[in-house]
Parts: structure tokens; sequence; C-alpha cells
């Protein structure tokens, strides 16, 4: 017996088999959703969060120049660009004794824009 009431319920005990198998052919796989989740979890925090935001806003800064953009200790700026840089978020080059990190492509300036665009959109 279901016990699904409201709008969790189905209208119907049969589901739409044409539909549900277009649906599963389009579906991301178990490891992309993997993936996208522990993208998604880098992302969630609010440190992060900033510094990409600072990337995408100055294009290219060094660990002293985001450390005061962002207001954090740079140990906490050097353990958060580490993660990014693992994920492939963003990356760096050395310019002398100084490392400028940056975004690593547009497919993550989409993103910031996009998330940007829907929290000032509601």
């Amino acid at each position: 017996m279901n016990v699904l009431t409201g709008l969790d319920a189905c209208t119907s005990v049969e589901p739409d088999e044409d539909r549900v198998a277009a649906t599963r052919d389009r579906l991301v796989t178990a490891e992309e959703a993997t993936r996208l989740a522990d993208l998604f979890r880098l992302l969630g925090d609010p440190t992060r969060a900033r510094l990409l935001y600072a990337l995408l806003e100055a294009g290219e800064l060094c660990v002293c120049d985001l450390t005061e953009t962002v207001e954090v200790s740079d140990t906490a700026v050097s353990h958060a660009l580490r993660l990014l840089r693992t994920a492939g978020i963003v990356t760096s080059r050395r310019a002398g004794r100084m490392i400028y990190y940056r975004l690593a492509d547009v497919h993550v300036r989409l993103l910031l824009d996009l998330s940007r665009e829907h929290l000032r959109h509601g």
C-alpha cells in the first residue's frame, strides 16, 4: 500500500514506461553523480566560494592578495586553494617566487556566473 499523500503521490499506479526509459537514457551515470556531488561539496564552503568569486572578478591573484581580499588567514587560503587545485577548479602559474591562481577554465566561470544569477533571481 502506498502511504504517500499530497503532492508526493502519483495519481496513477503504473509508471509511464516510455518516459522512464527516455529519462534513464539521458540520466547522469552513478560515477558522474558522485563527481558532481563532490564538486558541489567543494563549492559549498563559504571561504572557497569567496575565493572563487575573487578569482572570477580579478582574473588572477596570489595567496597574499586572496588573503587580504577575502579576509581569512593565509593558512586557510592555502588549504582551500590546494583542494580547489586538486579538483581542477583552479590552476596556478609561477612567476619567480610568486604563485598566481586563476579559475581553471570557462566552465568554472560559467558555473559561478549562473549560480550568482540564480541567487539574485530569487
